[in-house]
């Protein structure tokens, strides 16, 4: 099946290739390492005001799962 992992949140940048996995837990574990190279490519996006997210959808862009990562300054900062 092919997997559509979109970036969303801070910034967007629609997935148009997508990629092959025989199930969804090897897109699940594509999902969390694209999330982490895109963190360290761009590590200040967390910090732009909204969420970071890599929402994963099928080839009809139904929307399967999502990673979300957030950014969070307490109090005494």
């Amino acid at each position: 099946m092919r997997y559509y992992f979109n970036v969303a949140g801070a910034m967007y940048d629609p997935d148009n290739e997508g990629l092959e996995f025989e199930t969804i837990t090897e897109a699940r574990i594509q999902a969390v390492q694209f999330a982490a190279e895109m963190l360290h490519d761009h590590p200040t996006i967390i910090w732009a005001g909204e969420d970071f997210r890599v929402e994963v959808t099928d080839a009809d862009r139904q929307m399967l799962f999502t990673v979300i990562v957030v950014g969070v300054i307490a109090p005494a900062a």
